[in-house]
């Protein structure tokens, strides 16, 4: 059997990522790992689920050119929480507005029985906070 190890995002703002995943998410971040050579830094914050995220930064990674904003594009294109009901959905949805992210969609249900919503991490990354 296989599993999800973990998916990595490269950011400028590392501390600020680490931050929101870890307030918002209840993510537990490591300890901050740098390579003073090769000026990489990451973090691996870890989910109650099992899933981890790697956040990383190094001079020198070219920005994405996607609009990720408004626009869907070909690849990875949001991260997926799921929540226990559909009032932490509403609640989680509250406290990130409150917080200043943007709420895209949602909270709505959808087509397939999911009730969620869409929002941006700090860097733009979608998210979506689901229940099923």
């Amino acid at each position: 059997m296989m599993t999800l190890e973990h998916v990595a995002i490269w950011t400028e703002k590392l501390e600020l990522l680490k931050d929101f995943y870890c307030l918002h998410f209840h993510g537990k971040a490591n300890s901050l790992y740098h390579n003073k050579k090769t000026g990489f830094k990451s973090y691996f914050i870890s989910f109650s689920g099992g899933a981890r995220l790697e956040i990383m930064q190094m001079a020198k990674i070219p920005a994405n050119l996607n609009d990720r904003k408004s626009k869907q594009h070909l690849g990875l294109i949001h991260l997926a929480f799921g929540a226990n009901s559909k009032e932490e959905v509403d609640e989680k949805a509250q406290e990130l507005s409150e917080a200043g992210s943007e709420i895209l969609r949602g909270p709505r249900t959808t087509g397939d029985g999911y009730y969620e919503f869409e929002t941006l991490d700090p860097d733009g990354n979608r998210i979506e906070v689901t229940f099923k």
